[in-house]
């Protein structure tokens, strides 16, 4: 499913040179984003396979840095290369990406996992858990409101950015963004083992909560740096996290509907998000907008300790 999701991927990405109307562009955009789902939620299981049961946290965490990292620097990069280079050169480095994808799981090594009939049962007919791992879906539903909230910074920060005249300083509100998740996800990782869930949990989504009142309220380059730094490394620890608690929540053979499950929520989080909140700008404005976002993300504090909190087990040795 790897090479699947890996080489259509380099396929999508070299038909981008030949795009001449919008019907194929958005055919070009489904296709694409579809063997990216395939790709995350293979490489995802796979990472979820090799990590030991007591270490997820640490080892997604790792995982989910690479993943955090190249979010950051591949937009940056975008705008650079489009701004000296113009579109094809994107669409080139891009490609030039890919082939580098399907080229590095030949070093990589991945035992195939043996179903029993039993288990093979499970995962055919046009059932509820043959495409869903129902354990998985209350965490799933946590991280999907925090990505809801954060789709708001995804789809609105130009914007806002322009109106209150910081658009120098939000073109590096993501590199803050990366710098606090790269140096704080190895350690924020050990703490999910050693400690529990909702240590890790409870403090990032109000740390994630700060960062939303910082941004409603900035006003200077400074600040807005500084809400990237908590709202990365807030989201960051959400993340990896939510993503621990989801695979180790279900059984080996099913790691993988965990894994798509969990993505899935926080893929629809962030798509009809800013629909959503995008209604309310005319009425609202972006820090009125931001404010009630913080807000949001406060509600999702009690929505995690119904859903898991009250259930999970915190260590304290």
């Amino acid at each position: 499913m790897l090479y699947v999701g890996l080489i259509a991927g380099l396929a999508m990405s070299l038909l981008y040179f030949w795009i001449h109307s919008v019907a194929f562009l958005l055919l070009v955009r489904f296709l694409h984003g579809a063997t990216f789902g395939i790709t995350a939620t293979a490489a995802a299981t796979i990472v979820s396979h090799i990590v030991p049961r007591a270490r997820y946290g640490e080892g997604l965490g790792y995982f989910a840095l690479g993943v955090t990292l190249a979010t950051a620097i591949g937009p940056f990069l975008a705008m650079f290369i489009s701004r000296h280079g113009g579109y094809n050169m994107v669409f080139v480095a891009c490609s030039i990406s890919a082939i580098l994808s399907c080229v590095n799981p030949i070093f990589s090594t991945v035992s195939e996992i043996k179903l029993t009939d039993k288990q093979s049962e499970e995962t055919r007919g046009l059932r509820f858990k043959s495409f869903f791992e129902p354990k998985a879906i209350p965490i799933s539903i946590v991280c999907g409101a925090i990505y809801f909230c954060y789709s708001s910074v995804l789809f609105f920060l130009t914007s806002y950015s322009r109106e209150i005249h910081l658009a120098d300083a939000a073109s590096f509100f993501f590199v803050a963004y990366a710098v606090a998740i790269f140096f704080s996800r190895p350690y924020t990782g050990r703490l999910f083992d050693s400690k529990g869930e909702n240590f890790a949990m409870y403090p990032a989504i109000l740390i994630f909560m700060v960062g939303m009142i910082v941004l409603s309220q900035a006003r200077h380059g400074y600040t807005l740096l500084m809400a990237g730094a908590l709202i990365g490394l807030g989201l960051g620890v959400v993340q990896f996290s939510g993503q621990a608690i989801a695979v180790k929540a279900t059984v080996p053979h099913r790691l993988g509907l965990a894994n798509s499950t969990f993505f899935m929520f926080i893929d629809i989080s962030v798509g009809v998000g800013p629909f959503i909140l995008g209604l309310f700008v005319p009425f609202t404005g972006y820090r009125a907008l931001y404010g009630g976002v913080a807000i949001l993300a406060l509600v999702c504090v009690f929505l995690y300790y119904i859903l898991h909190g009250r259930k999970a087990i915190c260590n304290v040795g």
